[in-house]
């Protein structure tokens, strides 16, 4: 058994107040017995895709290792967790959305970038992020093998089978979805899916507040690999949703059983080889 903690925040122009604020929250987390702590899409930013860029952006952005995973390096060495933040990265004159996996003991194992970046009002995403270069990895880490989809990823099935694959137990997605961008639950229904037919656990970590026109739902959710919600955050306000997740449920679902040993991977293309 293994507690996760999903931290859903808001943001604002302040970026000092928002790192203050997400390492409170982590500690808040750990208090009440989270040994991973995962974090929504540009937790401690402004949405800047609201907006179409103007002019080299990369001012924005900052670099891993860097002044955010210097500090959550520091907490899950103190603490004694696995933290999964996501910020605005700058690499060589690139930009990308990156979330770097930091182990219990401060270590940061890797990065994980959106490979998948979209662009459509209210979400300029190609003005700011270079797709990712990192493949779909999958971290050891000392509560267990993680992998990462960022928001828009989540949607491609063959990245999320890509994870199961690489030997994932839980699959985090920090998301930055507005209220009612999709209809009748979707969204959840699509980790539902995604958790069911690959045999791992999803985290989806969503965004909350308002900035301009958009409102981000929150609505943060567990599954299993049975496709059940296992726990589900507030509705558009700030929390800390906290709850227990058993890999042993892994070996027992579907997934594992049936799907994968019935695979025909001879007949398909590279990716899922």
């Amino acid at each position: 058994m293994m507690q996760v903690a999903l931290v859903q925040s808001k943001a604002t122009a302040d970026r000092e107040d928002n790192l203050r604020r997400g390492l409170e929250a982590a500690r808040s987390a750990a208090a009440q017995g989270a040994e991973l702590i995962v974090f929504a899409e540009l937790a401690f930013e402004p949405f800047y895709p609201l907006r179409p860029a103007q002019g080299d952006v990369s001012s924005l952005a900052e670099t891993i290792p860097g002044p955010t995973t210097k500090a959550f390096s520091e907490l899950a060495r103190e603490l004694k967790v696995v933290v999964i933040p996501n910020l605005f990265e700058k690499d060589r004159g690139k930009t990308y959305d990156t979330s770097p996996v930091i182990d219990a003991d401060g270590t940061i194992l890797g990065r994980t970038r959106m490979v998948h970046v979209p662009d459509y009002p209210l979400f300029h995403e190609q003005d700011y992020y270079t797709p990712g270069d990192l493949r779909a990895p999958v971290y050891d880490t000392a509560v267990g093998r993680i992998g990462v989809a960022i928001c828009y990823d989540r949607h491609y099935p063959e990245y999320m089978r890509a994870l199961a694959l690489a030997g994932a137990q839980l699959v985090v997605v920090p998301q930055a979805g507005a209220a009612g961008e999709w209809p009748d639950g979707l969204f959840e229904e699509e980790m539902r899916v995604s958790a069911f037919q690959n045999g791992y656990f999803t985290a989806l970590t969503n965004r909350v507040g308002v900035e301009g026109e958009l409102r981000f739902a929150g609505e943060s959710f567990i599954c299993d690999p049975f496709g059940r919600v296992l726990a589900r955050g507030a509705a558009g306000a700030e929390d800390v949703l906290v709850a227990d997740i058993d890999f042993e449920l892994i070996d027992q679902s579907p997934a594992k059983k049936n799907f994968f040993p019935d695979r025909r991977p001879e007949l398909y293309g590279e990716w899922f080889s």
